[in-house]
């Protein structure tokens, strides 16, 4: 796997830059496996050079308010899908401001029941402040999804903390017969999002681990440090489960939609954000790394910068070697060369936990890129817009 060169390459590439500036209509299709909310300014950023980008996201969260929607509805996870879709929106086109600061908002955590039940209602009837700023048609759309959820919602159902977004989302969910596509698309169209978004399955799971020393956590907010405390044993282990009481491995596939997906992006990015529970939980069903081995486009893995919780006695040599792992695991004939050929570093300003090897990258069969990811306003954390210009050079 090489990138086609056919002039001396320079990362960020003002040259490529500018020319995707100018029509990101055109842009190159870039994927990301990612989840959560650690891609959201580099995606806004990225809009600038293409508006082909593609996002493979995690639906396994079961922390927060997404918990109390999978609990009463059985489904998956559909807060990181919204928040995509939010960052991706065009947000220079009327009404679309007011539907992401719609989607944004919360519902008071210290309200009673009926308080709440109230302000749910006043959104469906339209006399909510925020729906009154949504423009028609927009507005009606979002109200009769309000109304649905109403219609939908169980008996003491806890409305405490919940997002308005992903109530809107779960009230399409439920109304499209359990299908992300059709409410993905009109929410996509309704706000112009300017990508593709999706989930890599439709199935309601979770992630199980195993620890060093044989212990076992299932559920997602278990393992990111931020609803519990952050783990002090490594995690071995990765796997798929259906429900959070019983850790026994869940098969699935991914869609042959999502497959083709993989297969046409121009750049496969493994990015930043929770290794284990936004990145690899991604690559744990069946057939996505077939069709990640089945292009022969550019694959980059881009580190975080300055720690993560769930990478806790992992280096970034270490990390290389476990993503490859799981993509390999796939099929026996898939080589780490056709799932990862470079790593994206920024040796003089990121902090990488367990330091920074380039050697031993190499012997792993990676290319190192060195090139500016972090700026002073950021740091220790990569730059929104230098990491969106760098993956457009390399696209």
């Amino acid at each position: 796997m090489r990138l086609t060169i056919t002039r001396p390459i320079e990362i960020p590439d003002p040259v490529k830059l500018e020319r995707l500036r100018r029509a990101p209509e055109f842009g190159p299709r870039v994927l990301f496996f990612s989840g959560g909310s650690a891609l959201k300014d580099t995606c806004r950023e990225l809009v600038a050079f293409t508006r082909n980008s593609i996002h493979i996201i995690t639906p396994f969260d079961s922390g927060g308010s997404s918990a109390i929607l999978r609990q009463a509805f059985a489904m998956p996870a559909v807060g990181d899908i919204r928040n995509r879709l939010m960052a991706l929106a065009d947000q220079s086109l009327k009404g679309n401001p007011e539907i992401y600061d719609l989607f944004a908002h919360r519902l008071d955590k210290e309200a009673s029941q009926d308080e709440l039940g109230r302000e749910l209602k006043s959104l469906a009837q339209g006399h909510h402040r925020l729906i009154r700023r949504v423009p028609d048609p927009m507005r009606k759309i979002l109200r009769n999804h309000c109304s649905a959820f109403l219609d939908l919602m169980p008996a003491g159902f806890n409305l405490r903390g919940a997002s308005v977004g992903n109530l809107v989302l779960t009230a399409g969910y439920l109304d499209s017969r359990r299908q992300f596509d059709s409410v993905i698309y009109l929410f996509s169209k309704l706000v112009e999002v300017q990508g593709v978004v999706r989930p890599v399955v439709n199935k309601n799971l979770h992630l199980a681990a195993q620890l060093k020393g044989g212990e076992v956590v299932i559920g997602q907010h278990l393992l990111t440090g931020k609803e519990s405390p952050a783990l002090t044993k490594r995690i071995e282990k990765l796997w798929l489960t259906h429900n959070l009481t019983d850790p026994t491995p869940a098969t699935i596939a991914v869609r042959a939609k999502i497959a083709q997906r993989i297969e046409e992006a121009e750049l496969i990015c493994y990015p930043i954000g929770s290794f284990f529970s936004s990145l690899i939980a991604n690559l744990l069903p069946s057939g996505v790394g077939r069709a990640v081995a089945a292009n022969p486009c550019p694959k980059v893995y881009v580190p975080n910068s300055g720690g993560d919780p769930e990478l806790v006695g992992y280096s970034l040599t270490d990390q290389v070697r476990i993503l490859t792992g799981y993509l390999t695991a796939d099929h026996e004939r898939i080589q780490p060369a056709q799932v990862l050929g470079f790593v994206l570093v920024d040796s003089k300003n990121a902090v990488y936990p367990g330091g920074l090897d380039p050697g031993a990258l190499r012997k792993l069969g990676v290319t190192v890129i060195d090139c500016p990811l972090v700026a002073k306003q950021s740091a220790p954390r990569l730059d929104a817009g230098l990491l969106a210009r760098a993956l457009a050079s390399l696209a």
